[in-house]
């Protein structure tokens, strides 16, 4: 029996082993991630230091954009959020509303509010979608720009495919009607398509931040404030984490496999001849970029995909558990079926960096790594269960694991004090850092757990986006 509780001790001592030379490959990753992101955005603000937007958007060069935004049940925040969209600073743009079935007033919200009458506008479609019920434009002339769609529901992806065939523009923009965008998004959005040189830039995204209690007024945000409630409040902080010091880096690497689907430019072309959007996913901003990158390897077409710094897009955040735990299963269920659906691109040469470093980092550090922590626990509650734990060894890897994690958090608020400087209210500052100091042991295991279900949902075949009900806006 003593030899073999020898053996089963040696056992673990080596999976504490294995689990912390995985811990530190995907810190290791993030370090230098945050470093190339740190390079790129010094330099990205160092390169638009002096740009004069108001002469991009006298430009007659500026390229022309048709905004698409599905909605579905968004009776509570889709005036204020159509306000925003008709108020940007831009000149060339339509915005085209898809009412995706809603089942709520959203549709009776926005006949009366923009004075909404049938128009026979032809469509050509080029993807097949669900039915359309009508197509609607306004009689009042302030609201020239706006086309409103009715649909059959067919899902999210159905729904940019329907703005996909009526857009008259060689650019859309794919947005999430619940959003609220920042008056200059349109002109720093568009303004890598007008820089680039040689290679063709078939999508660009920026960064997305989170609005809870922040202060509205007529489709404007006037007030960054950041939440009172825990869940959104560190969500701020896994936004600034994901977009100033993740996606920057995969965007200098030209790396990028998702821009995301709350705020998007795609060639519309490039999006055209790839398929549109897949309706075989929940994933479908992801793998659309996938899919356009693929078409252009696979035609050995030069390109490129930008990303921009900014804070250009404002988000409402779930504040409760069970809305966030649908919304973070959903987003595993969708990393699972893009990396499926483009399995063949794995460690691929053919593929260049997106198959032999994006695929295999998405894999390694994003889809399995719930299940590895998962697979951890149990394996550590059991040996707790025998009396063979290792406690120095363990205590000392997860305090390791727990600092880095608040190192990390606190670099990426450095970035943002130091760029951005979105939240300038000291007591925000303090907030944010005692966020840090609790999501490790609160909201990391939530988004764990959530994870695990979009694993158990994905096994047991589970379709659509179920339902996610908003609060709305804090209105002024």
């Amino acid at each position: 029996m003593t030899f073999f509780n020898t053996e089963i001790t040696v056992f673990f001592d080596l999976y504490l082993l294995l689990i912390l030379g995985y811990a530190i490959l995907i810190m290791s990753s993030y370090l230098i991630l945050a470093y190339l992101s740190t390079k790129e955005l010094r330099e990205y603000l160092k390169k638009n230091s002096f740009v004069d937007y108001n002469v991009l958007l006298t430009s007659e060069f500026a390229p022309k954009l048709s905004l698409i935004a599905p909605a579905y049940n968004e009776g509570f925040t889709i005036q204020e959020n159509v306000k925003s969209l008709l108020s940007l600073n831009y000149n060339n743009y339509e915005v085209i509303v898809v009412n995706d079935g809603s089942k709520d007033n959203s549709m009776e919200i926005l006949t009366s509010t923009y004075d909404l009458v049938l128009t026979d506008l032809s469509i050509h479609s080029k993807i097949e979608t669900k039915k359309i019920r009508g197509i609607y434009t306004s009689r009042n002339a302030a609201y020239k720009k706006l086309i409103v769609v009715d649909k059959e529901n067919g899902g999210k992806a159905d729904a940019l495919n329907v703005g996909l065939n009526i857009a008259q523009n060689p650019y859309v923009v794919c947005i999430d009607v619940d959003c609220i965008l920042d008056k200059d998004s349109l002109l720093k959005l568009a303004k890598p398509f007008l820089e680039s040189h040689g290679k063709r830039i078939i999508a660009t995204g920026g960064v997305v931040r989170i609005a809870n209690q922040c202060i509205i007024k007529n489709g404007r945000l006037v007030e960054v404030n950041i939440p009172d409630v825990m869940l959104p409040r560190i969500q701020v902080l896994e936004y600034l984490r994901a977009f100033l010091l993740g996606r920057m880096a995969w965007g200098r690497l030209d790396g990028l496999l998702l821009i995301s689907g709350a705020f998007g430019a795609f060639d519309k072309e490039i999006a055209l001849l790839a398929g549109g959007y897949s309706t075989k996913t929940v994933g479908e901003d992801m793998e659309l970029v996938v899919r356009m990158r693929r078409y252009m390897l696979e035609n050995k077409l030069p390109y490129t995909v930008n990303y921009i710094p900014d804070p250009l897009c404002w988000t409402e955040a779930p504040e409760d558990s069970k809305i966030f735990k649908k919304q973070r299963s959903r987003w595993m269920r969708g990393t699972i079926e893009t990396l499926s659906m483009h399995k063949r691109m794995f460690l691929n040469p053919r593929y260049k960096l997106l198959g032999m470093l994006s695929i295999p980092y998405w894999i390694l550090f994003e889809f399995l790594a719930p299940g590895i922590e998962a697979l951890g626990l149990i394996i550590t509650i059991l040996f707790f269960a025998f009396g063979l734990l290792n406690w120095h060894f363990f205590l000392l890897l997860l305090m390791f694991v727990y600092f880095f994690a608040i190192l990390f958090s606190v670099i990426a608020l450095y970035s943002e004090e130091r760029t951005f400087h979105k939240y300038p209210k000291q007591v925000d500052f303090f907030k944010l850092l005692l966020a840090a100091f609790i999501e490790p042991v609160y909201f990391h295991p939530l988004a764990v757990y959530a994870a695990l279900l979009g694993y158990k949902e994905k096994i047991m075949g589970t379709k659509g986006w179920g339902e996610m009900t908003r609060k709305g806006f804090t209105k002024k």
